[in-house]
């Protein structure tokens, strides 16, 4: 329980429409309460109309036991009593409590849809706060969060676990304030009238309360192991569906399959063990509530024919409609303990995620610096936190305004790892990085990414469409401006040929487009942004040897005045760098323009010898 204390910001920030549902739960039960007294006031003088006629004498009008009423009754019998001709016509005295009981139905049944239209309501605002709050919390995590934890659990999380949450702060609020409240009223009333029988008649209660203890320790344990397996069941229907090309390519549905058959039959089990756990409260409730009602009917009935005086009819009625009003109740609560167990089973899975702090997050006193384009590596050294490889070691590397900087060399050398720490994905494990001469930690982490364009390695695109796609980067540009990048990123024929051209929608990740096409849309989409530092991460791979000409040429125009780095593991000749960086176990090898690395004959030399070796194979 102590997890859920974490919801208590969300009821504060709702008190008024929490304490209004209170409010109402108890007005509609202060109604509901006086329907018994009623159908017990009526009861004793059919009794006693009853008993009339058989003694053939007149009728007494004097209620015995309706000092015990509620105010409100008191008033109401009052003015029964009062007027002669009301009860000289008896079947109009039970037409007039009819009514009453008809309307008191009516205004509880009003006041408990106000208490829904507020609670429940609240519940909502709630789930939704929660929501975003989360969504929030996921977007400022950094990113080794996301490479040690699943896409599928972190949705789990966010859909299955707040929806549990809702149906705490709602329902379950909802029915034990109700509860209590209807509790309370009836035992006051219960106790007044006849405070033995309200003894004999509770009696089965303290065992349905063992029972709900017990069964709520083994409800709260099974919740947790649930909620894990079917953040894994999802996680792996995940998985499979962003994968099925690559599960259809290799004919693994089969497998696939079986290993989802294998968890959901794991999950099936678990969830049906807690459904039979959870199956004993309402045969229980409903065996004490049967017990309830016929210990009042039998020990009422013999204290009536012991004492007529003192336990009437009327007063056994009123009992078995308490008993009654209570079944719904007390049914309840095993339902709403089980709602509050898994919600703090689900609240729990949350606060681990909302209680992490990110590792990369802003200063205290950010600085907003307009970048003019110069960078430095100071010593730098990185080791990935989740795998312990040491990607960058003993990196120093100044590029002054202006330059253009090839970073070279084999698969996992460690370029890529120095775009993330230019972006300040990750910090050095050792050194620092400068941007204009202030250190990337101290400076605003939102205004220092706005102002450099990088195209990953891995490209994404969102399923939309291709304009917006390339205006990402930006809270709104004109057609012109999204043409002319991607005119830039040698894109803008492929995009005219679409049956909707910029409008078509892409698809999830862009899967209606090829490889090429994806990574020269994600090209545009760094241009578009127009900034002093540019980083493109191998983002030519899946394009033919015309099209890289193409944007080369516009590339090298694009980037006259800006500062550009172009990690690679091929060597474009063509492309007149300032520096080429020469990269291999995070360490530079050599440095230089493309001559001078030649003319050393060593590491460039021969990765350069070899993809001319290559390209005239493939001619």
């Amino acid at each position: 329980m102590k997890h859920l204390k974490a919801l208590n910001k969300y009821l504060w920030k709702y008190k008024w429409r929490f304490l209004l549902g209170i409010l109402f739960i108890i007005v509609s039960n202060y109604f509901g309460i006086l329907a018994p007294q009623v159908t017990g006031y009526v009861m004793d003088k059919v009794q006693k109309k009853m008993e009339s006629i058989e003694k053939k004498s007149p009728v007494d009008q004097h209620v015995s036991g309706s000092k015990e009423y509620d105010p409100l009754v008191k008033v109401f019998i009052a003015g029964l009593e009062s007027g002669g001709t009301a009860m000289a016509d008896f079947s109009w005295l039970v037409m007039i409590c009819g009514v009453t009981l008809l309307v008191l139905a009516l205004l509880r049944g009003f006041f408990m849809f106000l208490m829904r239209q507020t609670i429940i309501v609240m519940s909502r605002h709630i789930e939704y706060d929660q929501k975003n709050e989360i969504y929030k919390h996921y977007q400022e995590l950094d990113t080794n969060f996301y490479k040690t934890h699943s896409t599928g659990d972190l949705m789990s999380r966010m859909a299955e676990d707040v929806s549990r949450v809702r149906m705490y702060v709602g329902p379950a609020m909802m029915y034990t304030i109700n509860l209590v409240a209807l509790i309370a009223f009836s035992l006051f009333y219960m106790f007044k009238k006849n405070w033995e029988l309200t003894l004999y008649v509770l009696a089965p209660l303290p065992i349905l309360a063992i029972t709900i203890y017990i069964v709520n320790t083994i409800i709260h344990k099974r919740s947790e192991r649930i909620q894990a397996q079917l953040s894994t069941l999802t996680t792996n229907a995940q998985e499979s569906y962003s994968g099925i090309r690559v599960i259809k390519s290799f004919v693994q549905e089969g497998a696939m399959l079986k290993f989802f058959e294998r968890n959901s039959e794991l999950y099936k089990k678990s969830a049906v063990n807690l459904a039979r756990i959870e199956a004993i409260y309402f045969p229980s409730i409903g065996l004490l509530i049967g017990l309830s009602t016929l210990l009042t009917i039998a020990i009422g009935g013999w204290y009536h024919i012991q004492h007529p005086n003192a336990t009437s009819i009327g007063t056994i009625a009123e009992f078995v409609v308490y008993i009654n009003m209570l079944s719904f109740p007390f049914s309840a609560i095993g339902w709403v303990a089980s709602m509050i167990q898994r919600a703090a089973a689900s609240q729990k899975r949350l606060n681990e995620f909302l209680q992490v702090k990110p590792e990369i997050h802003n200063p205290p006193a950010p600085v907003k610096h307009k970048v003019e384009g110069e960078i430095e590596f100071r010593n730098v050294d990185f080791t990935y936190p989740h795998t312990g490889i040491r990607a960058i070691r003993d990196f120093n590397l100044k590029i002054p305004k202006g330059q253009k900087i090839a970073i070279i060399g084999r698969t996992g050398t460690g370029k890529t790892t120095l775009a993330q720490l230019l972006l300040r994905m990750y910090d050095p494990t050792r050194g620092d990085i400068y941007i204009d001469g202030i250190n990337l930690k101290h400076m605003d982490l939102t205004s220092l990414r706005e102002q450099i364009s990088y195209t990953p390695q891995d490209v994404f695109l969102f399923s939309d469409s291709i304009s917006n796609n390339i205006r990402f980067g930006l809270d709104s540009a004109p057609e012109e401006l999204v043409e002319k990048a991607a005119k830039q990123a040698s894109v803008e024929k492929d995009i005219q040929q679409l049956p909707q051209g910029f409008s078509t929608v892409v698809g999830e990740r862009g899967v209606t487009l090829s490889g090429g096409q994806k990574q020269r849309v994600s090209i545009a989409r760094a241009l578009i942004k127009n900034p002093q530092i540019i980083v493109f991460d191998d983002c030519l791979s899946a394009v033919d040897a015309k099209t890289e000409k193409e944007i080369i040429g516009n590339l090298y125009e694009y980037l006259r005045d800006k500062t550009g780095i172009i990690i690679t593991h091929r060597i474009f000749a063509l492309f007149d760098f300032d520096r080429i960086v020469v990269l291999d176990e995070g360490r530079i090898v050599e440095t230089g323009t493309h001559s001078e690395l030649l003319s050393l004959n060593g590491y460039y030399a021969e990765l350069y010898q070899r993809q001319q070796e290559k390209e005239l194979e493939e001619r």
